[in-house]
């Protein structure tokens, strides 16, 4: 039989993930700036991506030193260049030749009725919230499998795993990240690399400040637990897939909704 752990000698610990790199793409901003902070604070040394904002990315990672007294760079780049994404990992290989963590976050989200939707859109979706994550998942799994360890967290949404009117193409796409979520977890098990996805229901974000009032009402009206989710929320479940308190789960798709009913 295997030698059992010391109980939660990870929970206690005051700083979980202190020696660890992670990597978050889209992590200037809502779920990915939060869940960089919430991985900042128990230690970890952090990439963090953008895609078109210089100035915030150099402030969030200012703000990271700072506040965490943590190692911490960021990147432009276009999570569905396979260059820029290749890039993105050497210079993590270059700095600490090690991966331990990848918050897959970096998404769009296009509304838009089935009639309506235009190839450019499908294309701009799927290439961002589809390929973007192969792409990542790739290059960070070969960076984890050196050390054959790692944690990859793949941020899908409650639309891929029950759908909604009017997001097609966005409930595609993430329903593909759940899809590649549940194959990855089982091929990379045997490097000791867990993947596992998070559907957030409603988030306060900048996609949902685009919303119309009626449209906002009526999502919130579908919410059992009455308020509307916000980043933090959704980063402690990340923290928890990142850590080793969940060492021994892969292939999971966690719903942080509130008991939305879709």
């Amino acid at each position: 039989m295997p030698k059992p752990k010391k109980l939660f000698a990870s929970m206690v610990s005051p700083l979980m993930l202190n020696g660890k790199v992670a990597a978050i793409t889209g992590g200037t901003r809502g779920i990915g700036w939060a869940a960089a902070q919430a991985i900042a604070a128990q230690g970890a040394t952090i990439f963090i991506s953008g895609h078109s904002n210089g100035a915030l990315l150099e402030e969030r990672v200012l703000e990271l030193r700072d506040r965490f007294g943590v190692a911490a760079e960021g990147m432009l780049f276009d999570v569905e260049d396979a260059n820029q994404v290749r890039d993105f990992y050497r210079a993590i290989h270059k700095s600490h030749k090690r991966l331990d963590i990848l918050v897959n976050n970096a998404g769009i989200l296009d509304d838009g009725l089935l009639a309506m939707a235009s190839l450019e859109s499908f294309r701009r979706t799927f290439d961002i919230n589809v390929l973007g994550v192969v792409l990542n998942m790739q290059y960070a799994s070969r960076l984890m499998a050196r050390n054959k360890a790692g944690s990859i967290v793949n941020i899908a949404s409650i639309i891929g795993r029950f759908g909604n009117a009017g997001q097609v193409l966005y409930g595609g796409s993430k329903a593909a990240v759940i899809g590649m979520t549940l194959s990855a977890a089982k091929e990379l098990a045997a490097v000791n690399i867990r993947v596992n996805a998070i559907a957030p229901g409603f988030i306060d974000t900048d996609m949902v400040k685009k919303l119309p009032v009626e449209k906002y009402k009526e999502r919130m009206a579908s919410i059992k637990m009455s308020r509307i989710g916000t980043p933090e929320d959704v980063a402690g479940s990340i923290l928890f897939f990142a850590s080793d308190l969940s060492s021994y789960v892969t292939g999971q798709v966690l719903g942080v909704d509130g008991g939305m009913l879709i």
